[in-house]
């Protein structure tokens, strides 16, 4: 059976039940879900591909943190980063094509299908947009097919924009048109997200971008059902308000569990000799800590920081090599920023950059631009009115097949897997 599925950025329930107004829903069977923790994309992207929580599958986050190397890595693209089988994996055996089009951690031979963001950054500064592309050649025919290119800055950064989502919902439908799309073909759409965080779940530019989402899927979908393709309509996380940040590394160097080392005025994190860092990603925490003996110290100061839900140990949380010793929750309307300075001269250079592989931590802040200098992005976490990690709001799963009511993601995924792809 060819499916389409796509993947939709923070379609929560309750903001689907709030907006939706087109007729094409009724043609979907619509779940209420519980997403799986934390909330975020490329851990709920990984689950759905494995069927498998954080726990078993090791996307602990949107980032991974290496202790050898003692860095962080975020937003890599190998699919060799999640471990499981794929849930695929035997319709591809039995002669079937699996794509991804700019679904995370992509890039490998687990897919027959691959088109992601993969730009070259120059040398000397700037970036050369392109896309990863297989087989050769797809992003250049699909550019010349839509008659236009797909702009990075669209997809993240001040200037994001629902032009992301457009041109990846004209390059899925064209696919599905020419016959180029694979069988089971994953499709991410983002930009209902970046509002969301930008002014909250229920601005009304909020809004607009959920009607604007809904002419897209309206496209889609029709396409989809022409070319005879079942489709799926998942949301990964639900955004929920974001009021206050809490600053995990700030509080650590103020307990001289975080070191840090100064280059001019500037602070840099000196993780070699810290004793405990935090690598953050919106409402989750994965706390690394190198003295055993030092664990007990970090869950009571995390215990008695306001905002903090839960403080968990590694083994009886999350136990996989990947995860921090200590994983801290957030509370309904709060999130965790990474810096770890109180003044602004203090703030590494980066911080003030969009720069998502240097920073050890998720930084919402990107979204927004800073008065001065000209350019330069904000760190004022209180520009940040929408955050996602907790799994406790339900997210919308809709399909053109009927399914025994799923509860969970895992079990909606359970059911496609046993149901449709066998």
């Amino acid at each position: 059976m060819k499916t389409l599925v796509v993947n939709v950025a923070a379609l929560g329930y309750e903001v689907w039940n709030r907006y939706h107004s087109l007729d094409f829903w009724e043609k979907l069977n619509i779940y209420p879900i519980r997403t799986v923790f934390p909330a975020v994309t490329c851990t709920v992207q990984a689950s759905f591909r494995t069927g498998l929580p954080a726990k078993n599958h090791g996307m602990i986050s949107n980032g991974l943190f290496n202790k050898e190397l003692k860095k962080a890595f975020f937003w890599e693209q190998a699919s060799t980063l999640y471990e499981g089988e794929r849930i695929w994996e035997n319709f591809r055996k039995e002669g079937n094509t699996v794509g991804q089009l700019c679904w995370q951690q992509a890039i490998g031979n687990d897919s027959d299908l691959i088109l992601t963001p993969a730009p070259i950054h120059k040398h000397h500064g700037g970036m050369i947009q392109d896309f990863y592309a297989r087989p050769d050649g797809l992003y250049h025919q699909l550019c010349k097919n839509l008659g236009k290119t797909f702009n990075l800055f669209s997809y993240w950064g001040p200037f994001t924009s629902k032009k992301c989502s457009n041109w990846i919902n004209n390059a899925a439908i064209d696919m599905l048109k020419t016959g180029k799309a694979a069988d089971l073909q994953l499709v991410y759409l983002p930009h209902l997200d970046y509002e969301m965080q930008k002014s909250g779940p229920f601005s009304n530019k909020s809004k607009q971008a959920f009607l604007f989402l809904e002419q897209l899927l309206d496209k889609l979908i029709k396409t989809a059902t022409d070319a005879s393709y079942e489709v799926i309509v998942f949301g990964d996380y639900a955004i929920t308000e974001a009021k206050e940040a809490i600053f995990p590394n700030l509080i650590l160097k103020e307990a001289s569990l975080f070191k840090t080392r100064q280059v001019k005025s500037m602070l840099y994190p000196d993780i070699y000799s810290s004793i405990a860092f935090a690598m953050v990603d919106h409402q989750v925490a994965h706390v690394y800590i190198t003295d055993k003996n030092k664990i007990e110290s970090v869950v009571d100061i995390f215990k008695k920081v306001p905002g903090v839900k839960g403080v968990h140990l590694k083994e009886d949380f999350m136990n996989h090599p990947s995860s921090g010793e200590v994983i801290l929750e957030a509370d309904n309307g709060y999130w965790f920023a990474y810096p770890w300075w109180n003044e602004k001269n203090e703030a590494p250079d980066y911080a003030s950059h969009v720069d998502i592989h240097s920073k050890p931590g998720f930084d919402p802040c990107e979204l927004f631009l800073s008065m001065w200098p000209p350019m330069s992005i904000s760190m004022d976490t209180t520009k940040v009115h929408g955050t996602h990690g907790s799994n406790e709001e339900p997210v919308l799963w809709g399909s053109t097949f009927k399914m025994d009511t799923p509860k969970t993601l895992l079990e909606a995924v359970k059911i496609f897997k046993n149901t449709k792809l066998t």
